[in-house]
């Protein structure tokens, strides 16, 4: 069995099932979200070089800043125009 931690301070955390994993990445659409904190960019640059060698279709997206939560509009645009999505940060 798996288990995840959510890391937001809920004191009684909502229960949660995993999604189901890709059978495989070729042909998927992945959004790369860029929270904007230092070097993040970087890691994202490696991150999508990877993904496109096995075949993936990249989209990349940022938040004005890693401060506050993503602007809904970027979540639906996300939500819209991928399969996956894979938030990024570095320090």
């Amino acid at each position: 069995m798996v288990s995840f931690l959510d890391p937001t301070a809920e004191s009684a955390p909502a229960q949660r099932v995993p999604l189901p994993k890709v059978a495989s990445l070729a042909g998927k659409t992945i959004g790369l979200l860029d929270i904007s904190k230092p070097r993040g960019d970087i890691f994202i640059d490696r991150l999508e070089e990877k993904l496109r060698q096995e075949g993936a279709e990249i989209r990349r997206y940022s938040k004005p800043t890693f401060t506050r939560i993503a602007p809904v509009t970027l979540k639906q645009t996300i939500a819209e125009e991928c399969d996956l999505v894979i938030e990024a940060l570095a320090d």
